[in-house]
Parts: C-alpha cells; sequence; structure tokens
C-alpha cells in the first residue's frame, strides 16, 4: 500500500519549481513517460468502473456489458463514426460513463492543472502528479490487436467474464464459450484476426495512444491507461509501469501561474459552459 509521506516525494509550490523537476527526469528511452494529476492524495489509480463503494463492494463491474450497451443505444449517432470498442469506450469516458480506462496525458502542466482544481481548500490541501514510466512494448496504437481484445472484454456479461479458464493451455483457452464470443466481437472491427488470443494479453494493463476523436482529449493530450480481465495497478507500480509522485502545495498560487500560461477551464474543458465559467470567474474576481 502507497504511503502518503514516502521519503523520495518531491513537494513544489509554484509551476516553475515544478517543471524544474520534470526536466530533471532522466529517462532511458526504453520508457514513454505519461502523467496523471489527482487533487488529493486519498485517490487511487483505478478506472472508474473498477471503483467500489465505501463497503468495499464494486458498483459498475458486474454490470459493464449492461453499461456499454445502454449508452451506446441512447446516442448512437455519437458513436457512428467510430470503427474499434476502443474508440467508443474512450467517448464514453470522456461523458463520463465508467469504463476500464484510467486518463493520462503526455502534457505535464495538464496534470498539475488537474492536482490543483477541485478542492475547498486549495492552499491547505495536497495534491500530487503522478509520473508514469511504461515500457515500450506496453504502449500501443488505436489500432492495435490487444487493444481490441482487451476493449471487448466490455462486451462480455460479467458471468461469461468469470467463465474463462486462464489455465487451459493456449488452444484450448481459445475453444471456450466467452473466448469464442470475443473472438466473434474482435471480427466485428477486425475480419481478418485469427482466432489464437494470447491469453496473457487479456490480463494486462497496456497504455493506448488512441484517435484524439474529440476536443476534449486534443486539448489535454489524452492517451489512457487500459486495464485487462482483473488488472489492478498497485500505486507503486509493477514490473513495467514505474511511478513517481510530486506532491503539490499552494494549488490557488498555481492555479493562478497557469492562468498565465493559459492553461485554464476554458482551455482545458474548450466547451461554452466551461468557457461562461471561466469568464463569470474572471470577472467576479476583477
Amino acid at each position: 500500500m502507497y504511503s502518503k509521506h514516502e521519503e523520495n516525494d518531491i513537494y513544489i509550490g509554484e509551476v516553475v519549481e515544478f517543471i524544474q523537476q520534470i526536466v530533471a527526469i532522466k529517462n532511458d528511452h526504453k520508457r514513454h513517460i505519461f502523467y496523471r494529476g489527482h487533487s488529493s492524495e486519498r485517490y487511487r489509480l483505478v478506472p472508474s468502473l473498477f471503483r467500489k463503494n465505501s463497503e468495499g463492494q464494486s458498483i459498475y463491474s458486474m454490470q459493464e456489458h449492461i453499461l456499454y450497451r445502454e449508452l451506446y443505444m441512447s446516442e448512437y449517432k455519437e458513436f457512428i463514426n467510430d470503427k474499434y470498442t476502443l474508440d467508443k469506450l474512450v467517448r464514453m469516458q470522456h461523458y463520463s460513463m465508467p469504463t476500464r480506462l484510467l486518463d493520462l496525458t503526455t502534457n505535464p502542466l495538464i496534470a498539475l492543472y488537474f492536482a490543483c482544481r477541485s478542492s475547498t481548500h486549495m492552499d491547505e490541501s495536497v495534491g500530487e502528479v503522478i509520473i508514469f514510466f511504461i515500457d515500450d512494448e506496453y504502449v500501443k496504437y488505436y489500432d492495435s490487436d490487444t487493444a481490441s481484445c482487451i476493449a471487448n472484454l466490455a462486451r462480455l456479461s460479467h458471468h461469461e467474464k468469470d467463465a474463462i479458464n486462464f489455465n487451459k493451455e493456449r488452444e484450448r483457452f481459445n475453444q471456450q464459450p466467452s473466448i469464442k464470443k470475443l473472438l466473434h466481437f474482435i471480427r466485428e472491427e477486425k475480419p481478418f484476426f485469427e482466432p489464437k488470443i494470447n491469453k496473457k494479453d487479456l490480463e494486462d494493463i497496456i497504455c493506448i495512444k488512441g484517435i484524439k476523436n474529440n476536443v476534449r482529449i486534443s486539448s489535454q493530450s489524452g492517451v489512457f491507461l487500459l486495464f485487462g480481465l482483473n488488472a489492478t495497478l498497485d500505486e507503486i507500480g509493477n514490473d513495467y509501469i514505474q511511478i513517481k509522485r510530486i506532491k503539490i502545495n499552494n494549488r490557488k498560487k498555481i492555479l493562478d501561474e497557469l492562468d498565465l500560461l493559459n492553461i485554464n477551464e476554458s482551455t482545458v474543458f474548450p466547451d461554452i459552459e466551461s468557457s461562461a465559467r471561466y469568464i463569470s470567474y474572471k470577472i467576479k474576481v476583477r
């Protein structure tokens, strides 16, 4: 379990200090660097689909296939140009539907913005920017076969996912009814996909560079972690995802500094509602 006060944690209180820490990061070029901002140290690296209530019970995961179908059915026109199930999940994530995706960004200042917003006591509480160093082989593009395998798990029922036996060797593994149904879903988007799913792929966490199919993903330089079946990410990382944290103090001051760099609600969330809130706030504080 991650401790809030690890000796290696770095605390910063100004944008310039943050940039100095980012510039000083050493990378061996075999890993990709991504960022995520948390406005509270209490938040965990868990996709919204797998979050639990105060009693430790899963809120949404058993109904993943229902969530997917209900939104797709209700808002079909929104998804009409999406080729892959992954594209649909990204769009659903954009509209706040619980999915097996976790948002990251390639822009550290966007992560810093998210670490500073959404708090009533910004100067007193501590946010954090999480830095992810991900091995090259676990960073995929939107049309990756591995991404198709994991994303289409969303269309299997909880019973079908639960029935998958990972102890079978590869040929028999692919003959299971649940895997055959998964293959059917994959072939809807990739007709030439061979019935040879690597069972390890279904349990992995991969980073996806998706199509920027909406302005929010573009403005936030968004990428995603896609979580496989029963996959969890430890707060200190795993064998192929290294994690480092920068703790954020003086969050109101940092938000004001980011505003000078044109990173604010109206640019991070480029829609008329966000722009109206931002303009109203600026007029109010003059």
